[in-house]
C-alpha cells in the first residue's frame, strides 16, 4: 500500500521517488536489512518453484488416473494392463510391484500369508509415491510460518537504524521520523507477500495430494483383490458404445 502511495506521490512530487522507496528503505537499514530482503526474495522464489513444479507432477497422475479407468481393466491379464500404461505412470509402477511381490512370495522360506505380503508391498509402493508428491512441501509451510517473521525483523532493523539517525541528528520532527519508519514498514508487507502465496499453495497441494492418495489407495486395493483372487475379482467396466454410434435405446414395452 505504501508503495502505491509512494508512486502516486512520486507522479506529483520527483524528489519523493528519490527519497523513498524499496532501495531507500534498503540503505536504511544498511547490510542487515539487504541480506534479510535477499532471504525473502530466495523464499519466494524457491515457494513458486516448487508450487509450479508440484503442480505438473500432481496433474500428470490424475491425468494417469483417467488412464487407467479407461483401458486398465479392459486387458485380460495384469501384465497385459500394465502394458498399456505409461512406462513412468505411478499406477503402472502399483502395478509391476504387485506382480514382483507375487512372484517373490513363491520364493519365501518361511510361511507368510500371501494376502500380507501383496499387501505390505504395495502399500510401500504407495507411500513412495505419496512421498515423492510431498516432497517440498514442508518448504512452503516453513515459508509461510516464517516470512512474515523474517520480514518483521527487517523493519525492526530498519526502524531501529532510523531512529538512531535521528537522534543523532537531533532532529524529531514528524517529517524526519515519518518517512524512514514507513519506509521500513516495506519489509513486514514483504514478509507478508512471500507467506501469503506459500501458505495457499501449501493447502492446496495437500488438499489434491489427498485426492490422488485416495486414487492410488482403491487401485492398489482392486490389483490386490484381482492377484489374490486369481484373476476372479475386478472392478467392473461398462462397456464402451462404438465410435459414432450411439447407445442403444431401451426396449419398449
Amino acid at each position: 500500500m505504501s508503495i502505491l502511495f509512494l508512486t502516486a506521490a512520486g507522479a506529483a512530487n520527483p524528489d519523493v521517488a528519490a527519497q523513498f522507496g524499496l532501495i531507500p528503505a534498503l540503505k536504511e537499514g544498511g547490510p542487515i536489512s539487504i541480506a534479510i530482503f535477499s532471504v525473502m526474495v530466495i523464499m519466494s522464489v524457491f515457494s513458486f518453484y516448487i508450487m509450479f513444479t508440484k503442480l505438473f507432477e500432481q496433474q500428470k497422475v490424475l491425468n494417469q488416473y483417467k488412464e487407467v479407468r479407461a483401458q486398465f481393466w479392459r486387458a485380460t491379464t495384469l501384465e497385459e494392463g500394465a502394458a498399456k500404461l505409461d512406462k513412468n505412470s505411478a499406477y503402472r509402477q502399483v502395478v509391476d510391484d504387485g506382480i514382483s511381490a507375487q512372484k517373490q512370495h513363491s520364493l519365501l522360506t518361511d510361511p507368510v500369508e500371501a494376502h500380507d505380503w501383496l499387501h505390505g508391498a504395495m502399500a510401500r509402493s504407495e507411500d513412495s509415491i505419496n512421498n515423492k508428491l510431498a516432497s517440498g512441501l514442508p518448504f512452503l509451510a516453513t515459508v509461510g510460518a516464517t516470512a512474515p517473521f523474517v520480514g518483521l525483523l527487517g523493519t525492526v532493523i530498519g526502524i531501529y537504524s532510523a531512529l538512531i539517525k535521528i537522534g543523532i541528528a537531533g532532529q524529531a520532527d514528524i517529517g524526519k521520523i515519518a518517512g524512514p519508519v514507513g519506509e521500513a514498514l516495506i519489509m513486514t508487507a514483504i514478509g507478508l507477500f512471500v507467506a501469503v502465496p506459500a501458505v495457499l499453495a501449501y493447502n492446496w497441494l495437500q488438499a489434491r495430494n489427498k485426492t490422488i492418495a485416495r486414487s492410488l489407495a482403491t487401485f492398489s486395493n482392486d490389483v490386490l483383490g484381482y492377484i489374490s483372487s486369481g484373476g476372479r475379482v475386478k472392478p467392473a467396466v461398462s462397456a464402451a458404445a462404438p465410435a459414432g454410434k450411439p447407445a442403444p435405446a431401451a426396449a419398449k414395452k
